[in-house]
């Protein structure tokens, strides 16, 4: 367990800590969580409502650097060789269909993304390959479309070539990729024992996506690296490894303007703004350490919508309030900033529309069924109820009759209604799956309703809805979604038939 103190104990002061958490929300994040160490301590830990502490939630491309440590434990023990082509670890049959530059690749290649970008997560999700490993070295072959980079050359986010070495890393251990990490690992920094990776087709770990751990579990992973590998006395990784891997080994640069981002690139791992390094995930899924302040944030949220001005808020800001302004020694005690911090956290809640105009149209409408033009969304009727308490948008699609029920200027927590979207086995159907949920809703203008589902499950995302009542008793639907490869139907405009 970390040791937990006040922000006062280890320099910092409360009142900086609640500044930085209302900018959040005056940027109106989808935060979930926020954990912030210092000197190895807990100072501050907070969870927007309904996110805990116990919640395992998904830290998407953060579980590659995860790989990165697991390639980290081969090498240590002598099991893999860095400037080994990865095709040398992995069965012919398999990569036999690859391009020379892919062939080329080596497994340092890999680490820094450094590679021949030939296969798209896109790509992966639009074919729905039955093997995903066969797959990448496939799609790569002299048939493709596409024409591969100079391996070794430039930084291209290849986010499949860190799924095919969390594949090398299983292949290697023979065991899975957790179960690797938790002999290697976890089980001796305390890291939860029912975390787990959803799988990718074919078998493998979903190990450029997939984690799901509590946000303690990821600032006790960066403790560890901010350490240099030891935990408790135990050099557990091997100190130079560790120096490599959060080093800027390549350019991640794409124009000459600044952000988060353009810092530079490790194994797997992200150089960021104060000399600092860390993990960042889809939607501000973020770890970081912060060497010259001996600081580290964990943050998880959902914010795919807005994910690059969230970094470089969330890390900016983070800097200037809080690390910048740490004193060495500990600051006298605030007992009155502590509290009022602490009150404030406690009234932390997920994000939600609000702010609605009075006059609108809801009683009105309430309860008036429309009969839907074609659409790309296939929706053939809707219907709104409104209510004080719960409201409803009814509809009927391809799956048939669907509820989603939201609240005005605050959050319903419920299920979306579409079955079937992936589950323990991702960008694969799963019969009787349906996603837990958080919708709100807003009147803009007296005809004018917008609703906001927030999944939140083991997979993320948001669907937008804006509905315009006409005053011809005819309404106007506009529907987009920002998740990774689901509500894929909730896309596009629709409007009534005309009475």
């Amino acid at each position: 367990m970390l040791e937990k103190v006040t922000p006062e104990q280890v320099g910092i002061s409360s009142k900086s800590v609640k500044k930085y958490i209302k900018i959040l929300e005056r940027n109106e994040f989808s935060t979930h969580s926020i954990v912030m160490l210092r000197h190895g301590k807990v100072f501050y830990e907070a969870y927007w409502e309904p996110f805990h502490k116990d919640f395992l939630h998904r830290i998407y491309s953060s579980t590659k650097s995860f790989v990165a440590l697991a390639i980290g434990f081969l090498k240590q023990d002598g099991l893999i060789d860095l400037d080994a082509p990865a095709i040398s670890y992995l069965d012919e049959d398999i990569t036999k269909n690859a391009c020379d530059e892919v062939k080329k690749q080596t497994i340092r290649d890999m680490l820094i993304m450094s590679t021949a970008g030939m296969c798209t997560v896109a790509g992966f999700f639009k074919e729905k390959p039955e093997d995903r490993l066969r797959y990448y070295y496939d799609c790569a072959g002299p048939d493709s479309s596409a024409k591969p980079k100079v391996t070794g050359s430039t930084f291209i986010y290849d986010s499949s070539g860190s799924f095919v070495l969390g594949c090398i890393v299983e292949i290697i251990s023979r065991m899975s990729l957790m179960d690797y990490l938790r002999e290697k690992l976890f089980d001796k920094i305390g890291f939860s024992k029912d975390a787990y990776c959803l799988q990718s087709p074919g078998g493998h770990a979903w190990s450029d996506s997939g984690i799901l751990c509590r946000p303690m579990d990821l600032a006790k992973v960066l403790q560890f690296l901010l350490n240099e590998g030891e935990w408790n006395g135990e050099q557990i990784l091997d100190k130079q490894f560790i120096k490599e891997a959060t080093s800027n080994l390549v350019s991640t640069k794409r124009a000459a303007h600044r952000s988060v981002n353009t810092y530079g690139y490790g194994y797997l791992i992200w150089r960021t703004p104060g000399n600092g390094y860390g993990f960042f995930g889809l939607g501000n899924q973020l770890a970081l350490a912060f060497p010259d302040y001996d600081m580290v944030f964990v943050v998880t949220a959902d914010n795919q919508t807005n994910a690059t001005m969230g970094e470089n808020v969330m890390i900016d800001r983070l800097l200037e309030e809080i690390a910048e302004t740490a004193k060495d020694e500990a600051l006298a005690e605030d007992k009155e900033a502590y509290r009022d911090l602490m009150d404030f956290t406690e009234s932390l809640k997920l994000f939600s529309l609000s702010g609605s105009l009075k006059e609108n149209i809801a009683n009105e409408v309430s309860g008036k069924t429309f009969i839907m033009e074609e659409n790309p969304m296939g929706i053939s009727k809707m219907k709104f109820t409104f209510t004080d308490d719960v409201c409803k948008m009814d509809y009927t699609n391809a799956q048939g009759d669907k509820t989603i029920e939201f609240g005005i200027d605050k959050n319903v927590f419920g299920i979306f209604p579409e079955e079937g979207y992936s589950n323990l086995v991702g960008n694969t159907y799963a019969p009787g799956n349906y996603y837990k949920c958080a919708a709100s809703a807003n009147w803009t203008h007296e005809r004018n309703l917008e609703i906001l589902v927030q999944v939140i499950d083991k997979y993320f995302g948001k669907l937008f809805i804006k509905v315009f009542f006409t005053k011809d008793n005819r309404i106007a639907v506009s529907m987009n979604k920002t998740a990774e490869n689901f509500m894929n139907e909730y896309m596009g405009y629709a409007h009534s038939i005309a009475e």
